[in-house]
């Protein structure tokens, strides 16, 4: 079962370094990531989402390809290749996996101008490692899916200011 996650961060930048941050853990499988979403609220109080996967590109894609092999076998490779391709387009777009894109909307919406908000749902981890990764990067825990004891250390590692992770004291 997968861990959501949501932290609130006061500037538009910081929920992205984070992210960043857990990319590089899930390359170094320390941290695996069904979905890992930053919304942004910028000045004039507009929301915008910066989905991990682009679904609309992998959907056109994947149709383009279907639609060249089909187009094929009707001796019509670019026809099909056309069709495939907006098909897939439009079957991406519409698909939503991960975390529901209304939820987010209205939860960023509801914070001040000018921060960002990172979602995250995580369906495992190596909290040790990960936890000395995030230490000090701020933010504040919003909502959970963790127990009341990982919210707390999770938060507590948050706001811990001290010795860069990686660094010798």
């Amino acid at each position: 079962m997968s861990n959501l996650i949501v932290v609130a961060y006061d500037d538009q930048f910081r929920a992205e370094e984070v992210r960043t941050k857990l990319r590089r853990l899930q390359q170094d499988y320390l941290i695996d990531l069904e979905d890992a979403v930053v919304a942004v609220k910028d000045e004039k109080g507009k929301v915008k989402l910066h989905q991990m996967y682009n679904l609309t590109a992998s959907g056109a894609l994947s149709g383009g390809f279907w639609g060249t092999l089909i187009g094929l076998i009707f001796m019509n490779p670019l026809l099909g290749l056309a069709v495939g391709a907006g098909a897939g387009a439009v079957s991406g777009a519409l698909s939503d996996v991960g975390i529901n894109d209304d939820f987010m909307k209205n939860l960023a919406a509801t914070f001040n101008n000018g921060s960002s908000v990172l979602f995250v749902l995580v369906r495992k981890a190596t909290p040790d490692k990960v936890l000395e990764e995030l230490q000090g990067t701020g933010g504040k825990v919003i909502k959970t899916s963790l127990t009341h004891d990982e919210e707390a250390k999770l938060q507590a590692v948050l706001d811990q200011v001290g010795t860069p992770a990686g660094s010798e004291s």
